[in-house]
C-alpha cells in the first residue's frame, strides 16, 4: 500500500486546509481548487487505505477487511466506467457516503464508514466527488475477490433495517457554544477521520455504543484503545502536544508507536493533515466525556521499570525443544538487540522503551500479540518491527507475551495459546453471536408472519 507522498497531497491542498474544509481559499492558479481541495478531504477520510490492495493499484479495491462475519472485500473505487465508479451522479456518490447505498441502491456493509462520512456537508462531498472523478486514475479491472458473508447478511436488503435502527445521515451541524476550532475537530474527528467507528465499543448488533462513545473497541483482532479524557482509562494524561506529534507519526516517549490500523491512519492520513487540523483533532479529542474501563486501575503508560534478566541465562544451553525456552531466552534472541537488555530502547534510533509504554499497559494484549506476529510496518519509515510468524511457534510467543507483560508491562494482561492461533491466522472469526441473533431474529419473523397468515385465514373462514 506504500504511495509516493506526492500522490497524497499538492501544497495548494495543504493551504486549502488551513482554512475550514466548507470554505477554502482557493490554491494557485494552475491548480483546480476543487479538485485539491477533494484531495485533501480523501486523505483525510483515508479512502486509499481499504481501497488499495497490498500491491495493487490506488483506489482499486481488493483489500480484505476483517469482520465478525468474514471479509468484506473493498470495491473499485478509481474512475473507470466499467468496474469503478466513473458512472456516478454527484447524488450517487453522496448517497454511497452518506447512505451506504450503491448507485444500484443495493446496500453497503458499514465497513465502508458511512455512518461517519454521513457528517460530510454537502459542500465537501461535492469536492471529493471533483477528485475522485477527475483526480484518480481509472482502473479498468475488477478486485480479485468479491464479498460473500454467510446468510442472512449476504441478503443486503437486510441492511436496510439496520439502517434504520441505528444510523443517523445528517451531516454535522456546530455546537455554538462551542470555538470554531473545536467544532473543526468535532467535524473531522467524528466525520471523514471517523474515530469511532474502531475506538467506539459495538453492540451485540455491530452498531457504536454511543454511550461509551470513544471508550474502546475490537477490530480485526486488533484492540482500538480508550480515548476518552478519562486519566487512567482514556488519554486524559496525553497532552495537546502529545497526541499531534502522535497523529503527526512523531514518536512520542511512554506512548507506544502506531501499530496495525492505527499505523495505516497516521501513514495514509493523519499525518498528511495541516498543523491546524491536528490541533483541532486534538482539541476536541481532550473534550471527551471521561469514559471509565473497569479493568484498567492506573494508566497505560504507568506500567514497569528497566529490568535485567539476561546475564542468567547468557551462556546457558537452551532446552531441545525450543518451545520450552524461557520468556528472557526468547527475549534475549528475539528483542534485545532493539530493545536493550533492560528494555530501555533507544530513543535516538527511535527504538522505543518497553517499561512505561503504552503498548504493554492495556487490559487487552491483543496488539502486543499482534506486533510479535506480525511487527509494525509503516510508510516510509526509518525503522519498522519485523514480525516473528514465521520464526516463533505459537507456545514461544505466548510465553515471550507474558514475560514482556510481567517484566515490563500490566502485569493483569495475560496472553494464552489459543489467543495467538487466532491472531496469527489472517481469516477473521465467525459471524458469532450476531449471525446467531440474526438467524433467530428471521425465523421469529417467518413465525410472526406464518401466525398472522393463519389468524387471518381463519377469521376470513369464520366469516
Amino acid at each position: 500500500m506504500t504511495l509516493k507522498s506526492s500522490r497524497w497531497l499538492t501544497a495548494a491542498a495543504f493551504a486549502v486546509a488551513s482554512m475550514p474544509l466548507w470554505a477554502a481559499d482557493a490554491p494557485a492558479a494552475n491548480v483546480n481548487p476543487e479538485v485539491e481541495r477533494g484531495r485533501y478531504l480523501a486523505t483525510a477520510g483515508d479512502c486509499v487505505a481499504c481501497h488499495t490492495a497490498p500491491g495493487g493499484q490506488s483506489m482499486a479495491g481488493g483489500l480484505a477487511l476483517a469482520s465478525p462475519l468474514g471479509s468484506i472485500y473493498s470495491t473499485n473505487i478509481t474512475p473507470s466506467k466499467t468496474h469503478g465508479i466513473g458512472n456516478y451522479s454527484l447524488q450517487q456518490f453522496s448517497d454511497a457516503l452518506r447512505h451506504g447505498k450503491r448507485a444500484d441502491g443495493a446496500n453497503l456493509y458499514p465497513a465502508m464508514p458511512y455512518t461517519a462520512y454521513a457528517k460530510t456537508s454537502d459542500e465537501d462531498i461535492a469536492a471529493m466527488y471533483a477528485f475522485f472523478m477527475q483526480g484518480v486514475a481509472a482502473v479498468d479491472t475488477a478486485p480479485a475477490h468479491q464479498t460473500a458473508l454467510p446468510f442472512p447478511f449476504n441478503i443486503r436488503l437486510s441492511m436496510s433495517a439496520w439502517n434504520a435502527m441505528f444510523h443517523d445521515a445528517k451531516p454535522y451541524q456546530a455546537d455554538a457554544s462551542k470555538p470554531p476550532q473545536w467544532n473543526r475537530g468535532a467535524y473531522l474527528s467524528e466525520g471523514l477521520a471517523h474515530c469511532t467507528t474502531c475506538h467506539t465499543p459495538r453492540t451485540a448488533l455491530m452498531a457504536e455504543d454511543r454511550k461509551r462513545g470513544l471508550s474502546g473497541g475490537d477490530l480485526g483482532g486488533w484492540y482500538a484503545p480508550n480515548i476518552t479524557s478519562h486519566a487512567t482509562s482514556g488519554i486524559g494524561n496525553w497532552s495537546q502536544a502529545d497526541l499531534v506529534a502522535y497523529l503527526s507519526g512523531q514518536p512520542v516517549p511512554g506512548k507506544g508507536p502506531a501499530a496495525g490500523p492505527m499505523a495505516e491512519a497516521v501513514d495514509h492520513s493523519l499525518k498528511h493533515l495541516t498543523r491546524e487540523d491536528l490541533e483541532a483533532i486534538a482539541v476536541y479529542i481532550k473534550s471527551v466525556p471521561a469514559v471509565e474501563s473497569a479493568d484498567m486501575k492506573q494508566a497505560a503508560d504507568s506500567f514497569g521499570q528497566a529490568r535485567d534478566d539476561l546475564d542468567s541465562i547468557r551462556g546457558t544451553e537452551l532446552p531441545r525443544d525450543f518451545d520450552a525456552m524461557t520468556g528472557a531466552q526468547i527475549y534475549d534472541g528475539y528483542c534485545a538487540s532493539c530493545h536493550q537488555a533492560q528494555g530501555q530502547g533507544s530513543d535516538k534510533d527511535g527504538l522505543p522503551a518497553l517499561f512505561h509504554n503504552t503498548s504493554l499497559g492495556h487490559a487487552s494484549s491483543n496488539n502486543l500479540v499482534q506486533v510479535m506476529l506480525h511487527g509494525i510496518q509503516r510508510v516510509d519509515a526509518d525503522t519498522v518491527m519485523p514480525g516473528f510468524a514465521h520464526e516463533l511457534t505459537d507456545k514461544q510467543i505466548t510465553t515471550l507475551g507474558n514475560y514482556l507483560l510481567t517484566s515490563y508491562g500490566n502485569p493483569a494482561a495475560k496472553v494464552t495459546q489459543d489467543q495467538v492461533a487466532r491472531l496469527r491466522s489472517p481469516e477473521p472469526e465467525g459471524g458469532g453471536k450476531l449471525l446467531l441473533l440474526a438467524r433467530l431474529g428471521m425465523a421469529l419473523g417467518v413465525i410472526v408472519v406464518v401466525a398472522i397468515a393463519i389468524w387471518l385465514l381463519r377469521r376470513r373462514a369464520r366469516r
